[in-house]
C-alpha cells in the first residue's frame, strides 16, 4: 500500500507540473514541442506495448492495451497536426500558372 500511496503522489505531482509548464510555452514554440512530444508518445507506445504483452493480470493486459490505442491516437493526431502546421508555412500556388519547359 505504501509503494502505491507514493507512486499515486508522484503521478500527481507530475500532472500538476506538467500542467505548469505546458501552459508556459508561447504560441510560437507549439509545432517543435507537438514533434518532441510524438517522439514521447512513440516510447510510450513501447512501453504500453511491453505492458499489455507481459499479462501479469487482466487488468494490466486491459491498461496496456488501452495505453497502446491512446498513445497511438496521440502519435498519429500529432503528425497531423504538425504536417498541418507545417503547410501553412509554404508558399501558395493558388492563382499561378502553370510553368512549362519549352
Amino acid at each position: 500500500m505504501e509503494a502505491f500511496v507514493a507512486a499515486l503522489t508522484v503521478f500527481v505531482l507530475a500532472i500538476f507540473l506538467g500542467f505548469e509548464v505546458i501552459t508556459k510555452v508561447p504560441p510560437t514554440l507549439h509545432t517543435p514541442l507537438m514533434s518532441g512530444s510524438n517522439a514521447i508518445s512513440g516510447i510510450t507506445i513501447i512501453g504500453a506495448i511491453l505492458s499489455a504483452g507481459a499479462q501479469h493480470t487482466t487488468l494490466s493486459a486491459v491498461l496496456g492495451v488501452l495505453a497502446v490505442v491512446l498513445a497511438t491516437i496521440n502519435v498519429v493526431g500529432g503528425f497531423l497536426v504538425t504536417d498541418r502546421m507545417l503547410q501553412m508555412f509554404k508558399p501558395s500556388r493558388r492563382g499561378l500558372p502553370d510553368r512549362q519547359v519549352k
